[in-house]
């Protein structure tokens, strides 16, 4: 572990001890170098790495922070993380499975969860998906805020964060599964039909049942076109 690792690890320590609470202020750097046993430098580039961590704030004039650490903060980065992986196809797999794996349980948890005003919100966006049955980018973007609504229904605010990282990847290839086979949009509105249906009787093991079947088939028709060879058009290719 390097000496900034270390730096990061103790003022990392004074957080999860309380010492440092959300919304507490840092001492100035030269005290906070002292209190730690650091030199100012390094108290200055572990404060820089938790500022980009999020778990920072540096305000100009004011002083350094430590943010709410609320989970939709912390796990922000996660999408753009994700986006890094858009050139390999293997990646683009694996957080297929992530999202068969969380989703589907997600979607059972909202069904024990959801209330009558978040199920109006998800019946808003099957709703639009309907309208927009022949414009494939607006009913993709109605279909990741139609999952985000039903996430959004257990309450977990980590879960959601998770999720949306993992769905935010997983967008364009939805997209491009709607150019390529005029079906898809008939099929998916089917899946959310029976998603909305299940979550409506408040059934979990109906719920997660419907979520599952539907991103088992998108990451089947991800998987047999990947295997084709040919190249998705949002760049990412084919690992042989």
């Amino acid at each position: 572990m390097s000496l900034t690792d270390k730096a990061i690890e103790q003022i990392r320590e004074l957080i999860r001890t309380g010492a440092l609470p959300p919304g507490s202020k840092l001492p100035p750097e030269p005290d906070l170098a002292a209190q730690l046993g650091l030199s100012r430098n390094l108290a200055r580039e572990a404060v820089k790495a938790l500022a980009v961590a999020r778990v920072l704030e540096v305000r100009r004039g004011d002083g350094t922070y430590v943010t709410s650490l609320q989970p939709s903060l912390l796990l922000e980065g996660l999408g753009g993380a994700v986006e890094l992986l858009q050139g390999d196809s293997a990646a683009l797999q694996d957080l297929m499975e992530v999202r068969r794996l969380l989703e589907p349980v997600a979607t059972a948890l909202a069904a024990t969860r959801i209330s009558e005003e978040q199920l109006a919100e998800v019946k808003r966006h099957l709703d639009a998906m309907r309208e927009a049955h022949d414009d494939v980018e607006r009913l993709n973007a109605h279909d990741a805020a139609f999952h985000r609504a039903v996430v959004s229904a257990t309450g977990n605010e980590s879960l959601l964060t998770l999720l949306e990282g993992v769905s935010g990847r997983t967008l364009r290839a939805r997209i491009w599964r709607g150019l390529v086979d005029d079906k898809a949009a008939g099929r998916t509105l089917a899946e959310h039909e029976a998603i909305f249906n299940a979550l409506s009787t408040r059934d979990a093991t109906l719920s997660q049942a419907a979520a599952l079947l539907h991103v088992s088939n998108t990451e089947q028709w991800l998987r047999e076109h990947l295997r084709s060879g040919e190249p998705l058009p949002f760049g990412t290719t084919v690992r042989k």
